[in-house]
């Protein structure tokens, strides 16, 4: 008796800056996951990045090799996981460039990003055209691949339709099926706040990053908001609306979640000996991460080599696609 085949599975992140608890705790905990069950590639989207950051790339490789540091001490397997960057496979551009003869600009202008991300990022002139066509570069970097799954938290599932768009089009003007429509992996992404109590990015300067070491971490919680009606420490509190509680949920046992809960609404516990028990814990499950980092860090000739042999094995299933593509278009 055979073993079914594994499914494909692909992701990427853009290297905007330095990894945060958010992004691990949102991308990388299910990608850890995924690896144990599925044939995934996971890419770091470098030239995605320039859709909003064109204009300062001062920084652009030390994020790139950053985030894969961040990768590989947080659990993600390059023996298990194809893992490489967007640009070292040039087949991204050209299956880009042919999907952009074909697709209608009307379906790019009603990409809710689009306009939201416009009206939030007032600093920065995005009336280009990679910012308006980004979704034609997802699609090629998704179809490329031919996955059987992307993982998706449910805002981007209009982002990953739009691929889907992409993919019949494509196989409906040629008339030839090239390219199957991937399905979404629907995955629950935890609620993390920042510092300030706010959502936590980059972009709010409020993260607790992988790279931080612990006198970092620890000082980032001391400051951390906490129930605005705990003006002084005999004033009961309500776990709910307390930033600081949200991490005890991820970090903490139920039974010293349940404890801080009873101990908050009594005043029986400041914020500051709250703060320190969810420190430690934080601190116990980043720990790991920390030495693989130092490890990384010391040897950075072992990314380099990751790289090269994620980036051959990537190559070698977007070359075949695309010489599919080149014939089904006869060109």
């Amino acid at each position: 008796m055979t073993n079914a085949p594994r499914k494909r599975v692909l992701s990427g992140m853009q290297p905007s800056g330095l990894m945060h608890l958010g992004n691990y705790l949102g991308a990388l905990e299910n990608w850890k996951l995924l690896q144990e069950q599925h044939d995934c590639f996971f890419f770091v989207a470098d030239w995605h990045a320039l859709s909003t950051n064109y204009a300062d790339t001062s920084r652009l490789k030390e994020f790139v090799r950053e985030l894969l540091i961040d990768w590989f001490a947080a659990g993600i397997d390059p023996k298990r996981s194809t893992v490489f960057i967007q640009s070292h496979i040039p087949e991204h551009a050209v299956l880009h460039l042919l999907f952009s003869m074909m697709i209608p600009v009307s379906w790019l202008e009603r990409n809710p990003t689009y306009k939201e991300k416009q009206e939030e990022i007032k600093e920065k002139d995005l009336s280009t055209y990679g910012f308006l066509g980004y979704p034609v570069l997802q699609a090629a970097d998704i179809l490329l691949y031919k996955p059987d799954f992307v993982p998706v938290g449910k805002d981007q599932l209009p982002h990953l339709e739009l691929t889907r768009e992409v993919a019949r089009r494509f196989n409906d003007i040629y008339k030839k099926s090239v390219f199957p429509e991937p399905k979404e992996y629907l995955t629950k992404f935890p609620k993390v706040l920042g510092t300030d109590g706010r959502k936590m990015s980059k972009s709010y300067g409020n993260t607790i990053n992988l790279s931080d070491t612990e006198p970092v971490v620890r000082q980032k919680l001391k400051t951390m908001v906490t129930d605005p009606a705990r003006v002084r420490r005999t004033d009961p509190g309500n776990p709910e609306v307390c930033p600081v509680y949200e991490f005890h949920k991820i970090y903490s046992p139920q039974a010293v979640q349940d404890q801080i809960n009873t101990d908050c609404r009594t005043a029986a516990i400041g914020c500051i000996d709250c703060k320190k028990q969810v420190a430690d814990k934080m601190v116990e499950r980043m720990a790991p991460m920390w030495d693989a980092r130092a490890a990384l860090t010391s040897t950075p000739s072992r990314i380099d080599e990751i790289i090269h042999d994620g980036s051959e094995r990537a190559a070698k299933v977007a070359k075949a696609t695309l010489a599919e593509v080149n014939e089904a278009m006869k060109i």
